[in-house]
């Protein structure tokens, strides 16, 4: 069934909207509260297992400029939704960062990603825990499009297999590079707290790092995997 452009992007800018309150939420509660970066793993990787459980269907839920970019670059996705969907998940973000700072009081730092270590280790850590990310998504979208055509409970498994994989990874990330640089792997998680807080330290890092990181993984799955049972067939 195809689905509009429309309602791809409103499922996008929802399930944005939904992770980045919750990823922004709970970072400013462990700051309020003085707690550790695991509360913030577990919070953001199960958020990110029901948002792609609930969305995942309707728009991919990439909730990621980094992720949209790299799935148009491997032809996942056609160049001209790139804008739309960029432009909906930092909407959603800037939404959500001033919703937030409309709740908390007091606001403390707005749950905005900066450096604890220099420039260029955060640098490496958000390329890291990118890549890791996206070759990730690339490998659970890739194991996605064969089942398709599948009878729906069967999509269903499906889609519940690839949000629990995929959290579990943002869970790790987190919990890797959480203490050194919040490990955003999103621009648009950055973007919208920084807005909101008008704390623009390091931002160069968070938007550049996560993309290439982005890239790279999605480009090592594409080079790894395995050909096409179809394209098998005709060189045979």
């Amino acid at each position: 069934m195809d689905i509009s452009l429309g309602r791809k992007v409103g499922a996008e800018f929802l399930g944005t909207f939904l992770l980045m309150s919750a990823a922004i939420g709970a970072a400013i509660e462990k700051e309020k509260s003085q707690g550790s970066v695991v509360g913030c793993a577990v919070i953001s990787g199960v958020t990110v297992m029901i948002i792609i459980c609930s969305i995942g269907h309707i728009s991919g839920a990439h909730l990621n400029p980094a992720v949209t970019i790299s799935f148009a670059v491997i032809e996942h996705m056609p160049w001209k939704n790139v804008p739309v969907y960029i432009g909906a998940q930092v909407l959603a973000s800037v939404s959500a960062a001033f919703a937030l700072k409309l709740i908390f009081h007091p606001f403390m730092s707005g749950g905005v990603t900066v450096p604890s270590v220099g420039y260029g280790q955060a640098f490496a850590a958000e390329f890291m825990v990118s890549f890791t990310l996206m070759f990730v998504v690339t490998a659970v979208a890739d194991g996605t499009r064969v089942v398709r055509e599948f009878p729906g409970i069967i999509m269903v498994q499906v889609r519940l297999f690839a949000g629990i994989v995929v959290g579990a990874t943002v869970m790790i990330n987190i919990l890797m590079a959480g203490a050194a640089t919040g490990s955003s792997m999103n621009p648009a998680r950055t973007l919208g707290p920084a807005i909101a807080a008008h704390n623009y330290k390091g931002i160069w890092i968070y938007l550049t790092a996560p993309i290439l990181g982005s890239l790279c993984g999605a480009g090592a799955y594409t080079v790894l995997k395995l050909p096409d049972r179809n394209t098998t067939m005709q060189e045979e």
